[in-house]
């Protein structure tokens, strides 16, 4: 029985980076990385503020505190964007 052993393409040794924007600063940063064309990572936004999750370029979105919100953003209190 023979043994096939061989080196993994260089396309298969790259990182998977995911930009990952919370709230209002964090959506305003991945869309300036968006918008200067950035390559070779995924972008990710999240917010409790579904109108600012309407205007992100990115084609990820993640809508915080749906319940405790109703879409409305957090008021930058971290506690109600957590619940």
């Amino acid at each position: 029985m023979a043994l096939n052993l061989s080196m993994p393409g260089q396309s298969e040794l790259k990182p998977r980076i995911i930009v990952f924007g919370v709230g209002g600063a964090g959506g305003n940063a991945v869309n300036n990385m968006i918008q200067k064309e950035l390559t070779g990572c995924d972008f990710v936004v999240a917010n409790t503020d579904a109108q600012a999750l309407a205007q992100s370029r990115a084609e990820n979105r993640i809508q915080l505190g749906v319940k405790v919100t109703e879409g409305l953003g957090a008021g930058a209190k971290a506690s109600v964007g957590a619940a």
